[in-house]
């Protein structure tokens, strides 16, 4: 229980450093790349507390979801990146914060 605990507070901790990074984005990215970021970000919050009261195969696929959400993030990071959107020195710190929930989502998901 408490590894799914500490998990949701490290999404919860790269949802508040996403926003400063949507902010930056110009308006003529924002509507869709700063969009998808938020959306991303909270869509792991809200999936995350429902794998954490799943059981079963349906955690097990909450997980996975998880897991999908995770990579698209990564790609999307990579994305502002490279759009120079964000400093490399913002996206190696992003990248080991999702790379950090990545590892525990694949301990929590061995656990069961």
């Amino acid at each position: 229980m408490c590894e799914k605990l500490l998990i949701f507070q490290k999404i919860y901790d790269l949802q508040l450093w996403i926003y400063p990074i949507i902010n930056r984005i110009p308006k003529s990215h924002r509507l869709v790349l700063g969009r998808n970021l938020e959306e991303i970000a909270i869509s792991l919050l809200v999936t995350t507390i429902k794998a954490n009261k799943a059981r079963g195969h349906i955690r097990t696929e909450l997980q996975l979801k998880i897991s999908d959400e995770l990579d698209s993030l990564r790609i999307l990071l990579r994305l502002t990146k490279d759009l120079k959107f964000m400093s490399i020195k913002q996206y190696t710190a992003g990248a080991e914060k999702v790379n950090e929930i990545g590892r525990m989502l694949q301990a929590w998901m061995k656990v069961l």
